[in-house]
C-alpha cells in the first residue's frame, strides 16, 4: 500500500468511526498516530504525538480563547445582556412580531460580547421565550426564532471558530471578524425578513402587543444597554484601532466584563466559580479536538494525500463553483451529524489545499465556513441549538416543533449563503479597508 493509499484509508476510518459515535477527538488523535507510525515509524509517531499538542497549545494566539470564552461566561452568568431584549422590545414591540424582533437584535448584541452560538440561544431562549410565549406568540415561531438568532453568535465578532479558523489558516484574525461583520448583519437582516412575512401573512403567530409604551420607559430602557455598549466599545474600539491585539482583546474583554458586572453587583461568588469552572472545561474540550486535528494535518502531509487531492482538482481544472457547490454540500450534510467545531476541524486538513490551490481568498472561505457550521446548529437531527432551547424551555414545546419553525430561517440562511459567495465583497469589503 503507497503513502497515498494509507492517506486515503486514514481519512475512510476516521469517518468510520465517527459514524460509529466514537467522540470526534478520540477519532483524530487514534487515526493519525496509527497513520504516521505506519508511515515514519513507531518512535517517529511517539515523538510527534508528544510535540504536537505542546506546539499547538503553545501558540500565543489561541490564548484568546478561553479569554473570550471567560467574558462570555462572565456576561451570561451576571446577566449583562438582559437590557438589550428589553431595550429592543420596548422599542420594537409593536411591529409585526415584534418580540421575535426584539430577540435577533438582542442576540446579535449578545454575540458581540461572546463568541458562542450555544451560549448565545441559551442566553436569549432564558429570557426572550418566557416573554413571547406570554404575549401569545406561537411556540414554534418562539423558539425557532431563538435558535436560529442564537447562530448569529459566531459571525458577528468576537467568534471562536473564526479565532481556531485563523490559528490553522494562518490568515489575520482580525480581518476574519471583519468579514464576519458583514454576513453577521446579512443573516440579521435575512431572519428579520422572515419574521415579518410570517407574522403579516400568519397573524395569530404573533399577535399584535397593544400596551402602551411611553417615550420616558424607551429612554430609560436604553439606560439598561450600557453593560454591553461599554463591553463592545472597549473590546472592539481598542482591537481595531490598534491598541491591542485580538489575542490581547480576549482578556481585556474578560477583565472589563469582570469589573462591569462588580459595578452593578450582578455577579455572585457562586457564579463566577461556575463562570471559571465552564470556561476551563470549554477550553478543554476544544483543545483536544483542535490537537487531533493538527496531528491529522501532519498524517496528511506525510502521506502527501492533501497535496494529491488538490493537485487532482487543479488538473481537472474544475469549475470553481462546482467546487463550491460540493463544499458547501459537505458542510450541509456534515451539519446534521457533527457540532461544528468537529465538522470544522476534521475538514479543513483536506480542503485548505484545495481552496488556496484554486485561488479563492481564505478569509472570504473562512466566514463562508463559519456560516456553514452554524446552518448546522440548527439542521435536523443533531441541530445543537434546538436542542439548547428544549432544555432552556422543557415540556413548552416538544423538539420536533423547535425544528419546524426554524425550517423558514433555513431558506433564510440559504439565500444569505448564495448572496455570500455571489458577491465576495460582502464579506471582503471592510477587511480590504485595513489594507
Amino acid at each position: 500500500m503507497s503513502d497515498v493509499q494509507i492517506g486515503f484509508a486514514g481519512i475512510a476510518l476516521l469517518l468510520a468511526l465517527i459514524a460509529l459515535r466514537v467522540p470526534i477527538a478520540v477519532s483524530l488523535i487514534g487515526v493519525s498516530f496509527g497513520g504516521i507510525w505506519l508511515l515514519v515509524g513507531e518512535r517517529a509517531a511517539w515523538g510527534i504525538l508528544g510535540v504536537i499538542p505542546y506546539e499547538f497549545a503553545a501558540t500565543w494566539q489561541l490564548s484568546s480563547v478561553p479569554m473570550f470564552l471567560l467574558m462570555g461566561f462572565f456576561c451570561f452568568h451576571a446577566g449583562l445582556t438582559k437590557g438589550l431584549f428589553d431595550a429592543a422590545r420596548m422599542w420594537l414591540s409593536r411591529l409585526p412580531g415584534g418580540l421575535a424582533i426584539a430577540t435577533v437584535f438582542g442576540a446579535a448584541g449578545f454575540a458581540a460580547v461572546t463568541g458562542s452560538s450555544v451560549a448565545c440561544a441559551a442566553a436569549m431562549g432564558r429570557i426572550a421565550v418566557p416573554e413571547m410565549m406570554r404575549h401569545r406568540y406561537a411556540p414554534s415561531l418562539a423558539t425557532g426564532t431563538v435558535a436560529a438568532a442564537g447562530t448569529i453568535g459566531a459571525l458577528i465578532p468576537p467568534s471562536l471558530l473564526m479565532i481556531l479558523y485563523g490559528i490553522i489558516a494562518q490568515v489575520p484574525i482580525s480581518s476574519l471578524f471583519l468579514g464576519g461583520v458583514g454576513a453577521g448583519l446579512l443573516t440579521l437582516v435575512g431572519y428579520l425578513v422572515v419574521i415579518v412575512v410570517r407574522a403579516k401573512m400568519v397573524p395569530e403567530l404573533a399577535p399584535p402587543i397593544h400596551e402602551h409604551v411611553g417615550w420616558s420607559d424607551r429612554l430609560w430602557a436604553l439606560r439598561e444597554t450600557w453593560p454591553v455598549l461599554l463591553l463592545m466599545a472597549g473590546v472592539f474600539g481598542g482591537l481595531f484601532s490598534g491598541a491591542f491585539t485580538p489575542t490581547e482583546a480576549g482578556a481585556v474583554g474578560a477583565s472589563l466584563a469582570l469589573v462591569i458586572a462588580a459595578l452593578k453587583r450582578a455577579l455572585t461568588w457562586q457564579s463566577f466559580k461556575n463562570a471559571l469552572v465552564e470556561t476551563l472545561l470549554t477550553s478543554a474540550a476544544l483543545f483536544i479536538i483542535a490537537i487531533g486535528a493538527s496531528l491529522l494535518t501532519r498524517f496528511l502531509a506525510f502521506s502527501g494525500a492533501g497535496d494529491y487531492l488538490s493537485d487532482m482538482v487543479v488538473g481537472i481544472g474544475a469549475d470553481p463553483i462546482l467546487l463550491l457547490i460540493g463544499i458547501s454540500l459537505v458542510y450541509l450534510v456534515l451539519g446534521m451529524f457533527l457540532e461544528p467545531l468537529g465538522a470544522m476541524l476534521l475538514t479543513l486538513p483536506i480542503l485548505l489545499p484545495i481552496i488556496d490551490a484554486t485561488g479563492f481568498s481564505l478569509i472570504w472561505f473562512g466566514v463562508v465556513l463559519t456560516k456553514f457550521l452554524e446552518i448546522g446548529m440548527i439542521t435536523p437531527p443533531i441541530g445543537l441549538n434546538v436542542f439548547v432551547i428544549k432544555g432552556v424551555v422543557g415540556e413548552l414545546a416538544t423538539t420536533s416543533l423547535i425544528f419546524r419553525g426554524i425550517m423558514w430561517f433555513l431558506v433564510a440562511d440559504l439565500f444569505v449563503v448564495a448572496a455570500l459567495i455571489i458577491v465576495p465583497d460582502i464579506i471582503l469589503y471592510l477587511p480590504g479597508l485595513l489594507q
